[in-house]
């Protein structure tokens, strides 16, 4: 095995709570709407672009108003994530040290930039991830950011560990084996395989 790829939301750890706060902030500051997210809700829109999650916000909105408000609303949760942090799913710290002796370490998420590195920082991960790639970076589907980061890694043999629908299918057209964190927030009735905690993954692969 070449890595591992990791989704971040609903995978290594959960930080809605934290993120309906900032956008909440975000519009309450630079729009007129009356509009107040909730860690539920923002739950069912994690895993998909950001372009797909301020549509989903701001379906009336002509789409520069979307990008000026998304733009703000992203920036706003970077910063408070600094401080205010999501909670780190149990074992992910200790699974991560271990596997990361054994194989190299991945993430492809969704997210925007800077995300992934505030999530490595506060949680002081970054010493167990080789290489990462998000949308904000590449602005194309999961899939093809999966295919850059193992083109650039010269990956052949990877699994990704995802959450939601969005990940499995991702890794369909990617061709890469997908392994389903049923702790997170998706729901996928038929995985191929699938862990209850992440402390289950290096059993699972044999690591």
């Amino acid at each position: 095995m070449d890595g591992i790829i990791f989704d971040v939301d609903g995978t290594l750890w959960d930080s809605t709570e934290a993120v309906a706060r900032s956008w909440n902030q975000a519009i309450e500051e630079n729009t007129d709407f009356s509009l107040s997210l909730t860690a539920d809700w923002l739950k069912s829109l994690f895993g998909k672009t950001m372009d797909e999650i301020t549509l989903a916000l701001f379906p009336s909105c002509p789409k520069e108003e979307r990008d000026r408000i998304g733009y703000l609303c992203f920036n706003y949760e970077n910063r408070l994530l600094e401080t205010d942090h999501g909670v780190l799913y149990p074992d992910v710290a200790l699974t991560l040290e271990s596997l990361s002796q054994k194989t190299d370490l991945y993430i492809v998420s969704n997210c925007q930039c800077g995300y992934i590195e505030v999530f490595l920082k506060t949680m002081g991960l970054g010493k167990y991830i080789k290489d990462f790639l998000c949308f904000g970076q590449t602005q194309v589907p999961k899939n093809e950011s999966i295919r850059l980061l193992m083109e650039r890694n010269h990956l052949q043999d990877v699994v990704y560990v995802g959450d939601t629908s969005g990940d499995f299918d991702a890794c369909q057209k990617a061709d890469v084996p997908f392994i389903y964190a049923s702790y997170g927030f998706g729901d996928i009735p038929y995985p191929p395989r699938q862990i209850g905690a992440i402390g289950e993954l290096p059993a699972l692969l044999g690591l």
